[in-house]
């Protein structure tokens, strides 16, 4: 059995697989991290690797202790992956990005594969058929740019994501969902239309915090994952422990 952690800009989630099923998966704050793993380990005696991604500037010291007994993998720019990573500031390139890309060339061998992690930051990731990762583009999340309309001018309200249908808002809380949730769905549609008209037969996935919110506007041909990054520190791990 493995162990996943995966601590993101914002929470941490951890996550135990039993081969390549999901067993259970829990979030939860950096603080409850090292006592989550202690009932971890002695729920499931027999987890004998764990692997940790980090985007964030978690204590690895205070919970290596509890997994003393395993094969602890940390996920680094030197980490074996299933795929050819071309990209060119690999010091620079995020865990998580790596993570989603080894994910797409398991679940989607030889397909060209678009992968939109809508969380904190919204990226866009693109590997080849020939398991070719060429790169991608980092944005600013939905959470985040309702955050900033509001923390960076004297009067707009702060307001959770909401649909609107059209571009002309008809009040200030309306005009702010269309710059924002109605502004990132057309990004994201026309970022998916452009790597389409280039590779016809493109797969994408669309997983993070928002992935659920954002898919309600989105045609169906779009796979909707929200473990799709956990399941590719799965992976990650499996190829450095099997192979």
């Amino acid at each position: 059995m493995k162990l996943i952690i995966d601590a993101g800009n914002t929470t941490v989630k951890i996550a135990v697989f039993k081969g390549f099923r999901l067993l259970e998966k829990e979030t939860l704050d950096e603080n409850q991290l090292k006592i989550i793993l202690e009932k971890k380990i002695k729920k499931y005696a027999s987890i004998s690797s764990v692997i940790l991604s980090s985007v964030s500037k978690v204590e690895k010291k205070a919970f290596l202790e509890v997994l003393k007994d395993v094969e602890v993998v940390e996920l680094t720019k030197d980490t074996k992956v299933p795929f050819h990573n071309l990209y060119t500031t690999p010091d620079t390139l995020g865990v998580d990005r790596i993570a989603l890309v080894a994910s797409a060339v398991s679940k989607f061998p030889q397909k060209n594969c678009l992968i939109i992690d809508a969380g904190s930051c919204v990226t866009y990731d693109f590997v080849n058929k020939n398991k070719e990762y060429r790169g991608g583009a980092i944005g600013v999340g939905l959470q985040i740019r309702y955050a900033s309309l509001h923390n960076y001018t004297a009067n707009l309200p702060l307001l959770s994501p909401k649909h609107v249908d059209s571009f002309v808002g008809n009040s200030t809380e309306n005009a702010i969902h269309a710059g924002v949730s109605l502004g990132m769905e057309m990004e994201i549609k026309a970022v998916i239309e452009d790597f389409s008209h280039k590779y016809p037969e493109l797969v994408v996935i669309l997983t993070g915090g928002d992935a659920e919110f954002l898919s309600k506007r989105f045609k169906n041909g779009i796979f909707v994952l929200p473990n799709f990054l956990i399941e590719g520190l799965n992976h990650i791990l499996d190829y450095n422990t099997n192979t």
